[in-house]
């Protein structure tokens, strides 16, 4: 009875540890980096701050959950979300541009979104 309390205070402990890496790592990416990334890549379509004024059919980036963008980017390169514009953008990115852009949109004022 003993060890089995130890071993889901242990559980508990890991989950909490893996959630609090996580979110220290999501805000030590290079957000200067992103928007200059973004500024090259980024802005013809979704615009210069996130929000696109173009099409409206192209989504809104600033505000947006940064585990979002990056697992979007991610699916996006992998091919497991489908659109030709982004696949092929995508494709070009690196593991760090993507989580830099994501950092980058995540920090802008959105307007759709609320913070967690």
């Amino acid at each position: 009875m003993k060890s089995i309390m130890i071993v889901k205070k242990s559980i508990r402990f890991l989950a909490l540890a893996a959630i609090a890496g996580t979110a220290f790592s999501a805000q030590a990416k290079d957000i200067a980096a992103g928007k200059a990334k973004a500024e090259a890549a980024c802005a013809a379509c979704h615009g210069k701050d996130g929000i696109s004024t173009i099409d409206p059919s192209y989504p809104k980036l600033a505000g947006q959950h940064a585990d979002y963008l990056l697992l979007a980017l991610s699916e996006y390169k992998s091919g497991a979300r489908k659109n030709a514009i982004m696949g092929s953008q995508a494709t070009a990115l690196s593991k760090a541009d993507m989580e830099n852009l994501a950092a980058y949109y995540a920090s802008l004022k959105g307007t759709m979104s609320t913070k967690r």
